[in-house]
């Protein structure tokens, strides 16, 4: 069992919540019964250490189980050792160290795909990985995050995809004009969720959703660019019917991305 915080090997996992640590190693941590889960289920090829705390794997044996189905060896910590390597205040029990696997944009839009979300400049983490979990939740084909985008391996991206991020591919570290070009070659329009668009509802009535469709998302405070703005080939906002001031970005690409599944369903 592994019960000195500052053993090396401790040191070196907890490091991994710092992007330079990730970038020079090409690991990131999991946390969480619910993403280690997915990850054994999905991805299992991916889990390079897995760290549990006795009493946390007593409450998640199906861990103990997917862990043994993939001969990956669990290893015991004290809750202290565990404190220091989890990013949250308050941990599960379970941390996972994983190898990062981004999908080219070349393979993602070479796969014919119907439904992509694009985030350019999407600053907040737990933003970035709540529109992955809800790509996800609507069946879309991917995600790309562009390189003035969080990093996707981020811990709190990670923790908010809930493991969606083993779930569809996601292309990371690329510009904007190039993804757009890319997509419109793959058959995609290209749609901007902003507040300066047509109203959501006249989209769906046109049958515009329907269609193979890439939706842009921009920065949470100033949206996108004049210049990236201009690159879509129509704009729409979601509309508000009460007194909100704003919509949370998550929410509204929540809102069009299961539009567009719906209006791709009927």
């Amino acid at each position: 069992m592994l019960d000195n915080p500052r053993s090396p090997r401790v040191r070196s996992v907890a490091k991994l919540a710092k992007r330079e640590a990730r970038v020079d190693t090409g690991l990131f941590l999991l946390e969480g019964p619910q993403a280690v889960t997915e990850a054994l289920s999905f991805r299992s090829e991916l889990v390079m250490e897995l760290f549990a705390t006795p009493t946390a794997l007593d409450r998640y044996p199906q861990i103990a189980q997917k862990a043994a189905d993939s001969e990956i060896e669990i290893e015991f910590v004290t809750e202290q050792v565990l404190d220091t390597i989890a990013d949250t205040v308050t941990p599960q029990g379970i941390v996972a160290v994983c190898r990062q696997f981004p999908t080219s944009v070349k393979e993602l839009l070479g796969s014919g795909p119907k439904l992509i979300a694009i985030l350019e400049e999407v600053r907040d983490p737990g933003n970035a990985g709540t529109i992955i979990r809800a790509a996800d939740a609507a069946g879309a084909d991917g995600v790309i995050l562009t390189g003035r985008s969080v990093d996707l391996y981020n811990p709190k991206v990670v923790r908010a995809s809930t493991g969606s991020i083993f779930h569809l591919p996601v292309a990371v570290g690329v510009e904007l004009e190039a993804v757009l070009k890319r997509a419109r070659e793959a058959g995609l329009g290209i749609l901007a969720a902003d507040i300066k668009g047509d109203d959501l509802l006249a989209a769906r009535k046109d049958g515009s959703l329907a269609k193979p469709t890439a939706w842009l998302f921009g920065n949470e405070a100033r949206g996108l660019s004049d210049e990236h703005f201009a690159l879509a080939d129509r704009a729409i906002t979601v509309p508000i019917y009460g007194h909100a001031e704003s919509m949370n970005l998550a929410t509204a690409a929540s809102v069009c991305l299961y539009e567009s599944a719906f209006a791709q369903r009927e």
